[in-house]
């Protein structure tokens, strides 16, 4: 967080120093490393490759007489080096943006060697610098002599002139951390914001403790546990334990004072002045003679006239794959020129063509996913990433807007852009408010298979596959991407067991309809008869075999975007003379709450064997307390789908 303060210089207020922030004992001592450190004891339940012992930072914002402010960072790290894999936690780099400086880097590595602890310094030759871009560098440095059971410690300075920067303090990291601390102290007449992330709990909590004029805050976090990559997540950045801090506001009694806080509103109405944001939205006079030519049928609701408006722009423009809210270029150039565009070119376009089309749009900022969740708490324009078009329906309904994608109706988002809730900023910004990102349609996959078993076990079958809502999306991305023959060679690689002759897809282009794929497959024996015995497992090569969730616990939610259902519906005819040899019990497995069902049953008529599976989750986002209860539900599940049914020849 920065906030640069060129006005203070004019106060001339009186000396106020630099505030130490030493006021507690530092957490461990720099070059001194503890014996037990090299010792296997306290690290025997460590699976990983590396664990932090400690991580320790203190900021400081110093403040003259003349006006001047620098804010500092001093940084203290040890690490302990469990395995090679290990290693890269040896090599760091530290961005610097603008003016910042690097200053007082030191570090050791400590090896047992022979029972006597041996020390190596890091030397200059190992560090080195990057420019990334005109404004951030990168200062590199790799620990010396790194080996299986190395303790590395490295600690540094970064000074930031004229201006308040300090760093978000990230307690969590990829490996285990046994502590992390971090202290700020400054004169009182700063205030500071902050807002603590993620779902670990505080060892340590204490602010504005400091004494006379000096403030002083500290945080940390014990035994932080390894965050680990998971899946259905937005960002794993969105669940890691980390302090953010924004400068509220500066106060010299009898001097004047600044709020530095935003709020939403002051954004709403900064954006809306924005000659690249808000005054573009009604510059739209060059989309009339198109409107027109829109076939729409008398009597037209707000709903069918906004889906036209909606397929004209969308089909007028590829987006470039860019996210973000301001477009700069103009929507003129945009529309009759380049075709293509950012997502504020296209989105921004969309909400000038309807109300050139006299519908009342408004823009909705949002954060994609893997951009991480907007924090309502802390208003930040910076926060936002991407923005759509929103209509308010006559029944009281939000329907949202996007034309960035052609292979999406109206009504539906990206998957990208269901991520919480999104800012609709109104012309009157009093009106503004937050608008929930709901998913316009389920994940819905639908498989029908007919199979004809041999009495060598082999198989033929007719599969007739249908993809709806955003399993549909997804499927004529694909297709849109590889194009057909390597859509066919992917989906060959998923089946290796099977030969498929013919396969053909329809309903490519109708969105409204499910995406459909017919095709035909034979297959092999995977299994050679034992004493005349047949075994098959019919779902086996249409579903899902692992598990995704494979730890034990889990402290963020699970975030699928959208509610999903998957059904298979299998008609198994078997060889003559043959007969199922035991019928498999049918299962019903409920998620608390109402929050998922799976069905599974199977009935026989003659020779014939019907299979049913059904999956049902019927919520976006499962809560962090609900992972348990989803794991299990998962593990019932698969194992009843692995189930062989047994074959055998008639008595």
């Amino acid at each position: 967080m920065k906030t640069t303060l060129p006005f203070w210089a004019a106060l001339g207020v009186a000396l106020l120093g630099a505030v130490s922030a030493q006021a507690q004992p530092e957490p461990f001592k720099f070059g001194k490393p503890e014996p037990a450190d090299f010792t296997a004891a306290p690290f025997v339940k460590d699976s990983a490759a590396a664990v932090v012992l400690c991580d320790y930072g203190t900021a400081r914002v110093n403040w003259n007489a003349s006006g001047s402010i620098q804010s500092e960072l001093e940084r203290a790290t040890r690490v302990k080096i469990l395995r090679k894999a290990g290693y890269n936690y040896a090599s760091m780099a530290i961005p610097l943006v603008g003016s910042q400086k690097l200053t007082g880097l030191r570090g050791f590595t400590y090896n047992l060697v022979n029972g006597v602890v041996e020390k190596t310094k890091l030397e200059s030759a190992g560090e080195f610098k990057e420019d990334i871009t005109k404004h951030i560098r990168l200062f590199k440095f790799t620990m010396p002599k790194v080996s299986e059971g190395s303790v590395i410690e490295f600690a540094y300075s970064v000074t930031s002139d004229g201006s308040v920067n300090l760093p978000d303090w990230q307690f969590q990291r990829n490996i285990p951390v046994r502590w992390s601390e971090f202290r700020i102290a400054y004169p009182d007449i700063f205030n500071f914001k902050t807002v603590l992330q993620g779902y670990l709990p505080l060892a340590v909590r204490e602010q504005n403790a400091g004494t006379g004029r000096d403030m002083l805050s500290r945080w940390a976090m014990k035994d932080v546990p390894a965050l680990l990559e998971e899946p259905y997540v937005t960002t794993m950045n969105d669940y890691v334990a980390r302090l953010d801090l924004e400068l509220a506001s500066v106060n010299v009694p009898g001097r004047g004072s600044k709020d530095f806080a935003s709020s939403w509103q002051k954004i709403d109405v900064s954006l809306l002045e924005n000659p690249h944001f808000g005054q573009l939205l009604n510059n739209n006079g060059f989309l009339t003679a198109d409107l027109a030519k829109l076939a729409l049928p008398a009597g037209a609701t707000v709903e069918e006239r906004a889906t036209a408006v909606h397929a004209l722009v969308r089909d007028a423009l590829k987006y470039d794959g860019y996210a973000t809210i301001l477009s700069y270029t103009p929507l003129r150039k945009i529309y009759l020129d380049q075709h293509r565009g950012n997502a504020a070119d296209i989105n921004l376009l969309l909400i000038a063509a309807l109300r050139a089309a006299k519908l009342d749009a408004n823009p909705v900022l949002l954060s994609t996913r893997d951009h991480g969740r907007v924090t309502e708490s802390f208003p930040m324009a910076s926060r936002f990433n991407y923005v759509v078009a929103h209509l308010a329906l006559p029944d009281g309904r939000d329907l949202l807007l996007d034309a960035t994608e052609p292979l999406l109706p109206a009504g539906m988002l990206p998957e990208r852009c269901l991520n919480g809730a999104g800012r609709l900023v109104m012309t009157d910004t009093n009106l503004s408010r937050w608008v929930e990102l709901k998913p316009g349609q389920r994940r819905v996959h639908f498989q029908q298979v007919q199979l004809d078993l041999t009495a060598q076990g082999s198989l033929t079958g007719k599969v007739h596959e249908e993809y709806s809502g955003y399993a549909g999306a997804t499927a004529r991305a694909e297709l849109d991407k590889d194009g057909e023959p390597k859509f066919r060679t992917h989906f060959a690689s998923k089946h290796t067991a099977w030969s498929v002759p013919k396969l053909t897809i329809s309903e490519r282009t109708n969105l409204l309809k499910p995406l459909i794929l017919d095709y035909e497959f034979s297959q092999s024996a995977d299994e050679p008869a034992t004493g005349g015995n047949l075994y098959l497992n019919p779902l086996g090569e249409f579903l899902a075999v692992n598990n995704p969730f494979r730890h034990e616990t889990r402290t963020f939610p699970v975030d699928f975007g959208a509610s999903q259902d998957e059904t298979v519906l299998v008609t198994l005819h078997l060889p003559a003379d043959y007969e199922l040899a035991d019928r498999p019990k049918p299962a019903v497995v409920e998620m608390p709450n109402n929050g998922g069902r799976f069905f599974y049953t199977v009935a026989v008529d003659g020779s014939t064997v019907n299979l049913t599976s059904r999956l049902t989750l019927r919520k976006p986002v499962y809560a962090a307390e609900e992972y348990e209860h989803l794991r299990e539900f998962y593990r019932l599940m698969l194992e009843k789908q692995a189930e062989k049914l047994t074959i055998k020849k008639k008595a």
